[in-house]
């Protein structure tokens, strides 16, 4: 049996629910996510988007409707859980984020997977909030098969035959229906010597300035476009991304997820910025190093707690990432 995520109904015994960041769908995963993990019959977990991609921003807003602060922590607070779970989860996952724009940073663990890409372009991606398509995707390792949407419910035909959660077959059986996609030729993936030059550096001014000095050398709309897209996001976002993420290198899942969880919390108390609803401060050189800090230290709250992650068995490698 597998376990279809789609809509929020029971058919044929398979457990199938809408997927969405909504809260109340969240508890429904968590839920059976924890219920099919000790279940034999259950081999594989397929989740697909009722759609043509899976939504976004459903917990953003869901969190701006309630207004208390407090309120808004307990929604993420389940949903990093889940995370956490899926990320540690024993079975196989079959599945089908630009959160700087938004005046948050890039979550849910990003600070873990943006890190171990190739080079920087974790930092590139994560800061600029640039939307990958399937073979950007693939190349950077952000996933494992690309499968033409013609050939999905085919091969999901082909999986719900399966009677075991061995990976390696799995795969094998996605790579009878996925192809290698070629790069387009303005991708930002061919501009890794440019992304690993200017987003390896310290700070969000220096990447911006190393940026302009390559696009005084050259004509690339590329680079423009990248500088600009860093110029009109939350400054205060992307001074706590890029921290986040350089110090995820050397942090495991579950860590980058407390992290992640307090510095959110940090963002709906809105003692520091207002950028969950307008940009202030509005400009980096008015956010001190001080200010950033602020984000990764304890709320100040009686009533505050981390985030408490249930203890799990299947932990995903503790790998540093790679330069």
């Amino acid at each position: 049996m597998i376990m279809v995520a789609k809509k929020i109904f029971d058919v044929d015994s398979c457990y199938t629910i809408f997927s969405c960041n909504h809260p109340e769908v969240v508890s429904r995963l968590l839920e059976l996510f924890h219920s099919t993990e000790g279940d034999s019959n259950v081999k594989m977990i397929i989740l697909k988007g009722n759609g043509r991609a899976f939504c976004a921003g459903g917990d953003v807003a869901a969190v701006v409707r309630k207004g208390n602060w407090k309120l808004g922590t307990d929604v993420f607070r389940e949903e990093f859980t889940l995370n956490y779970v899926m990320a540690t989860y024993s079975k196989p996952q079959v599945c089908a984020m630009p959160e700087t724009a938004l005046g948050l940073f890039p979550d849910v663990g990003a600070s873990y997977f943006y890190s171990r890409l190739p080079g920087f372009f974790g930092e590139y991606a994560g800061l600029t909030g640039a939307r990958l398509d399937g073979a950007e995707m693939l190349a950077c390792g952000l996933a494992t098969h690309f499968v033409p949407s013609e050939r999905l419910l085919f091969l999901e035909q082909a999986l719900a035959k399966v009677n075991t959660s061995d990976p390696d077959v799995i795969s094998a059986i996605i790579s009878r229906f996925s192809h290698i996609p070629k790069l387009k030729e303005g991708s930002p993936y061919h501009k890794m010597n440019i992304i690993n030059r200017c987003f390896s550096r310290r700070t969000i001014e220096e990447i911006i300035s190393s940026l302009e000095n390559e696009a005084i050398n050259q004509k690339d709309d590329w680079i423009s476009s990248t500088i600009q897209s860093l110029k009109k996001a939350s400054p205060t976002s992307l001074k706590i991304s890029l921290r986040s993420m350089r110090e995820g290198r050397l942090q495991g899942v579950g860590r980058c997820l407390i992290q992640d969880y307090m510095m959110l919390c940090h963002v709906l108390r809105g003692e520091f910025s207002k950028d969950f609803f307008e940009w202030e401060p509005s400009r980096l050189e008015l956010i001190r190093d001080d200010d950033v800090d602020c984000y990764f230290s304890k709320i100040d709250d009686e009533d505050w707690e981390d985030l408490k992650l249930p203890p799990r068995s299947n932990l995903p490698p503790y790998a540093i990432a790679k330069l």
